[in-house]
């Protein structure tokens, strides 16, 4: 879970992909937020607990700046697994930069909102967690009208229209894609875009897929000036074809390693020649599970 977050991260960390995920889930592909008028901003805020100092770290987050004017804080928070306290972390991630602004050197500058988006990445599973804070409380009806509601930003990728994932523009569109795919289909065919980020995405895949092939074939791919998922896809199945010729090959030494022992010629030349024997004998040895795997 840790190197998800990690990977999602470095993707996203990029201005194009979080100026094309604002401007496609706010804004409905309008291109309002220009990658140049991001500016990164500190993802960690301190909070005092229990008489003690805290820290909170959001995923990744921004200002979007116009003019040199603090327009607006940005913040993106991502789930592979829903969390049903999500609004008590996003009503802590904004009310810290609220805080922020209220301090004495800050009381004289301008005043800007703070925006938080809750990006669920899971397919397996739609969102059936509380959004609000009202959802979570215990709250008696007297005092209901005094308690202030709140409500996380929440899009579920996976679950978008597929109108919606094809105005993406930027990486962020090929992981909306295999989400989508993943969900509907339970498998997934991959178009020819280019990549623009091929390493964070491919480790981003890594982590989401949990197949290791997809790091392993970012060093094939250095310096190409384009590189579309069709082609990664062609060079992961290659490795994997690759992987499983080396480890049977392993598994048949190990086998004619036992014969040796044994003594007996005949066996071994049979074993090399006759694929039907052969896999007698990775049964009798408890070999053939290790073969097939």
């Amino acid at each position: 879970m840790r190197e998800k977050d990690v990977t999602q991260k470095m993707l996203e960390n990029y201005n194009d992909v979080f100026a094309d995920v604002l401007n496609v889930l706010l804004f409905d592909g309008n291109m309002i937020v220009d990658e140049g008028n991001l500016t990164d901003a500190l993802p960690m805020s301190m909070l005092k607990v229990d008489g003690r100092v805290r820290t909170q770290d959001r995923d990744v987050a921004k200002y979007w700046n116009k003019s040199k004017i603090n327009m607006a804080f940005l913040g993106l928070e991502n789930q592979t697994g829903p969390d049903k306290l999500m609004p008590f972390r996003v009503f802590g991630y904004d009310g810290a930069e609220y805080v922020k602004q209220s301090r004495r050197e800050n009381r004289n500058e301008i005043k800007y909102p703070v925006i938080t988006l809750v990006l669920y990445l899971g397919f397996d599973r739609k969102w059936e967690y509380p959004k609000t804070l009202f959802e979570i409380l215990d709250i008696e009806e007297n005092i209901k009208p005094y308690v202030n509601d709140f409500k996380i930003n929440l899009f579920e990728i996976a679950y978008l229209d597929r109108e919606k994932i094809d105005l993406f523009k930027s990486d962020f569109k090929i992981l909306a894609d295999y989400l989508y795919q993943m969900r509907v289909n339970r498998d997934y065919v991959p178009d020819k875009t280019v990549i623009d980020h091929v390493e964070e995405l491919l480790m981003l895949m890594a982590a989401m897929t949990g197949d290791g092939r997809f790091e392993e074939t970012i060093n094939d791919l250095n310096g190409k000036e384009r590189v579309t998922m069709c082609e990664v896809l062609d060079r992961v199945e290659a490795k994997g074809i690759e992987k499983g010729i080396e480890k049977g090959a392993d598994i048949i030494s190990k086998l004619n390693e036992i014969l040796v022992r044994e003594g007996d010629l005949e066996k071994i030349l049979k074993a090399n020649t006759n694929k039907a024997y052969r896999n007698e004998l990775l049964k009798k040895y408890n070999l053939m599970d290790a073969f097939k795997s």
